[in-house]
């Protein structure tokens, strides 16, 4: 069902390019690996006290746990760019959404940066730097041909934009 402010994230006529669904994998592990860190004082807890109720204290962190590796798929489904002729644009978000537009004559510097997570995963984060930190955006989860085609792509349109200035 569309909403009436749609429009104001989902341009008329925009093709939306997706990132990788690897993305979600690696989210889903750091969240799993938080939600396990408070079980550890809890067992030490009741291994020491000898109160094995102890444990109950870390419900309410696994039911979070379970909630956030739920809604992790989509909030990587809602990662998205476009490029268009005099922009590029990235969305993200479900709940507070945010769509970024940065003109390629305002481009600094284009990053690819990976972890050693996304790397064994096979993905890559593109950072795109601007005059205005404001307009700074990221798209994370490429895979590293596309995350290395997108970030020539924009040096090249924005070096060819700049030289208009």
């Amino acid at each position: 069902m569309a909403r009436a402010d749609d429009g104001v994230f989902d341009p008329e006529g925009v093709s939306w390019t997706r990132v990788s669904p690897r993305l979600a994998t690696v989210r889903r592990v750091g969240s799993a690996i938080g939600a396990l860190v408070p079980l550890v004082p809890a067992v030490l807890l009741a291994v020491l006290l000898d109160r094995w109720w102890i444990l109950l204290l870390w419900l309410p962190f696994a039911a979070v746990g379970v909630l956030r590796q739920v809604v992790i798929g989509r909030q990587v489904a809602a990662i998205g760019y476009a490029e268009r002729d005099d922009d590029l644009l990235v969305r993200q978000g479900l709940l507070f959404r945010t769509l970024v537009v940065v003109p390629y004559g305002r481009m600094q510097y284009v990053d690819v940066t990976a972890g050693p997570v996304d790397r064994w995963v096979g993905i890559a984060t593109v950072q795109l730097h601007t005059a205005s930190a404001g307009t700074d955006a990221s798209i994370p989860g490429l895979p590293p041909a596309e995350a290395e085609r997108l970030r020539d792509r924009l040096a090249s349109r924005g070096e060819a934009r700049m030289a208009g200035l």
